[in-house]
């Protein structure tokens, strides 16, 4: 089952919504709705197509000798096992390993000099997960904090949260969490509160091995096999047995049902802002449309074989649908427990476990949303936490082959869609590919990109628990990227 949760940093159990909790949140909503409200609901899905962004975070770091800034020309140990292909655009070059990406280099670009000062992935996803490159007060690695900045989907929900019922922004199909199972900070809203923490949806199978499941791997090569389900399960989004739509909109009905489990209801406040449930309930318990959205088995064969059927299509896909409901920015968690962390074993868990089906999925997102009419308004972002060493080095105490470790100071962003000027390269490394040697950009300009991208004024605030405002931008946005 898919869970809707609305999740807290200061929480250690997150809470999750069951059927009767969405019904009586919904409930609750239809006390101040009308049978018009929610058909202007329903239109709302029906107009031109609202700017969307869809962020492809690569949990662990992804190596960028080892996928869009190779360096053929360094030494052996810096170069890696891989050979670059030429794209589709002349004078660009990527791994062997991404030939769908190569053959629509039109379509997307890189930023190469994206650096910040940290090699921790707990302090690196909180930089690229907030866009701030400052350490909050009081962070730590091992837990979120109520100190910690807000994440950019807790920032976008909230400055996106009147554009339609569904909440602003989302996190599929999975929280990210540390090997160990510590919950990884700068996820949440942090120091706006947790009423703004964002919705993470709980799609994927439960397994806790790494990769796109159920073709997942053992960073370690120890002996493993995939647990759960191989399908994403949709949310049991239907209302309770003998209730109609009709019942569902007899305010009295719905009045008395709130004031029969008023006790429950309290139980639910206390752990949830009630209004935001509200909104987001009626929207999913009142369309047709939204409910189909989490049901992947609706596409047709040719649809979820061209994404691939494993957790990196189906989350990529699942991506696209809630973009086509209305949803503002949607984080796509490629992989848990710090996937592309690849210590050692790197390249052959690189070319047979990631980089395939990350290469075919984020392929097929591109040209289906280029099908449908909405590339143009969705801007796709791919990054991790950081890069990854120049040199590679093995570890033979843990693994067999060797890898790359940690490195902050320098990786490759992909940004397709969006009006970005297809086949531009923006910024380059020195001859090692360490360090930004051209148009250094930051976390900063990167989340500006994608706010100016989706039309929130430079003038744009949040407020935080105390109603003290906080801008939103803390640089410019990447120039050049977009047309």
């Amino acid at each position: 089952m898919m869970d809707m949760t609305g999740t807290s940093p200061t929480q250690v159990v997150h809470p999750r919504l069951s059927r009767r909790e969405w019904l009586q949140a919904g409930s609750i909503g239809l006390l101040g709705l009308s049978i018009a409200d929610i058909d202007s609901m329903r239109a709302e899905n029906r107009r031109s197509p609202l700017k969307s962004v869809i962020y492809l975070f690569l949990s662990g770091g992804l190596g960028q000798h080892d996928s869009f800034d190779m360096k053929p020309e360094a030494a052996d140990d810096i170069r890696g096992e891989f050979v670059p292909v030429s794209t589709k655009t002349p004078g660009v070059q990527i791994c062997e390993h991404l030939p769908h990406l190569a053959a629509c280099s039109d379509k997307w670009a890189l930023v190469r000099s994206l650096a910040h000062k940290t090699n921790g992935h707990s302090l690196g996803h909180h930089i690229m997960l907030t866009g701030r490159s400052d350490t909050p007060r009081g962070f730590s690695g091992n837990k979120p904090q109520s100190t910690d900045h807000p994440s950019l989907v807790s920032q976008a929900g909230y400055l996106l949260r009147d554009r339609s019922r569904l909440p602003g922004a989302a996190v599929i199909p999975d929280m990210l969490t540390h090997a160990s199972g510590r919950i990884i900070p700068g996820q949440f809203a942090g120091v706006m509160g947790g009423r703004h923490d964002p919705w993470i949806i709980n799609a994927a199978p439960q397994c806790q091995m790494f990769g796109a499941c159920p073709n997942c791997f053992d960073h370690q090569r120890r002996p493993h096999r995939h647990v759960g389900s191989v399908e994403f399960q949709p949310p049991n989004l239907r209302l309770a047995e003998g209730v109609t739509q009709r019942r569902l909109g007899d305010r009295t009905r719905l009045l008395g049902i709130v004031e029969s489990q008023q006790q429950h209801l309290d139980q639910l406040a206390a752990v949830s802002d009630l209004d935001r449930y509200r909104q987001s309930a009626i929207s999913l318990l009142s369309s047709s449309g939204v409910r189909r959205a989490f049901d992947l088995s609706t596409e047709p064969d040719a649809v979820r074989d061209a994404f691939g059927r494993n957790l990196y299509g189906s989350s990529c896909l699942l991506a696209r649908r809630l973009v086509e409901c209305g949803v503002g920015l949607v984080q796509v968690n490629m992989g848990r427990n710090e996937t592309w962390d690849t210590h050692g074993n790197a390249f052959p868990h690189l070319k047979n476990n990631l980089l395939p089906p990350m290469d075919q999925s984020v392929a097929a997102l591109i040209g289906d949303l280029d099908d449908r009419g909405l590339l143009e308004s969705t801007l796709i972002v791919m990054a991790g936490e950081f890069g990854r060493t120049p040199r590679v080095f093995g570890l033979p105490q843990y693994y067999e082959l060797p890898g790359r470790d940690h490195w902050g100071a320098v990786q490759s962003v992909f940004f397709a869609g969006g009006g970005v000027r297809g086949g531009t390269v923006i910024g380059a490394t020195d001859k090692i590919g360490g360090h930004p040697k051209e148009a250094k950009q930051t976390p900063e300009s990167m989340a500006a990109t994608i706010f100016d991208f989706l039309g929130i004024p430079q003038t744009a605030a949040w407020y935080d628990s105390q109603s003290r405002p906080s801008r939103i931008y803390h640089a410019e946005p990447i120039p050049g990227l977009l047309a």
